[in-house]
């Protein structure tokens, strides 16, 4: 298995790059934030997977092991193709995904071009305890966990301010789950804190 790459890029294009590994040239399809750190001309060291089909050979690149994990990682999940899982990474980052996944946020995938709610949901179900969020120790810093809520709420469509105000809320409810520093619980409570804060205004509108 072609588990890496190091050589001289010569070609980049809008969806795969092309490595001159000893004379050799090798196509990577990669993700555009990927491809955007190659240059013409320069080395580059790529980390890989080697997708083998009947009648085909096919490279996928990433910008360093862990984003190549998630992506086997998705590959296991039923429906999920290699192109499919490329595109996933091209909206969100590793830990987003795993964020993601911990959350049981099946909207974060539905973001992704063609994959619909009944996807997103599979995906989230067959990915439960496969992906988890790497910083998930008591010594998390607040800094930290927060800035990867803030983050993944923000990615949801809610604006810093409204996301940074429910994270508090909600760490104030239950602090003990703060202290954790488990960002896929927090990020949990935060979204049911939002949704018991909607129910509540739409209550109020109806009065």
């Amino acid at each position: 298995m072609i588990s890496s790459l190091r050589g001289t890029v010569t070609h980049v294009g809008l969806n795969a790059a092309v490595v001159d590994v000893n004379g050799f040239g090798m196509q990577v399809l990669a993700t555009p934030q990927t491809l955007a750190g190659l240059r013409v001309g320069e080395q580059a060291s790529v980390s890989t997977a080697l997708i083998v089909r009947e009648d085909s050979m096919t490279l996928f690149g990433f910008e360093d092991a862990e984003q190549r994990e998630v992506f086997e990682t998705l590959l296991a999940v039923s429906g999920v193709g290699p192109r499919l899982a490329l595109a996933v990474l091209a909206v969100h980052t590793p830990e987003a995904i795993r964020v993601a996944a911990a959350a049981g946020d099946d909207k974060a995938f539905s973001k992704v071009p063609g994959i619909g709610p009944k996807g997103a949901r599979r995906i989230v179900l067959e990915l439960a305890g496969k992906l988890v969020p790497l910083d998930r120790t008591p010594e998390t810093s607040k800094q930290t966990w927060q800035g990867q809520v803030l983050t993944a709420m923000m990615g949801l469509g809610w604006s810093e301010k409204d996301a940074g105000a429910a994270i508090d809320a909600a760490v104030a409810d239950a602090p003990e789950i703060a202290a954790t520093g488990d960002v896929g619980q927090i990020l949990k409570m935060t979204l049911r804190r939002l949704g018991q804060d909607g129910a509540r205004s739409s209550a109020r509108t109806k009065v």
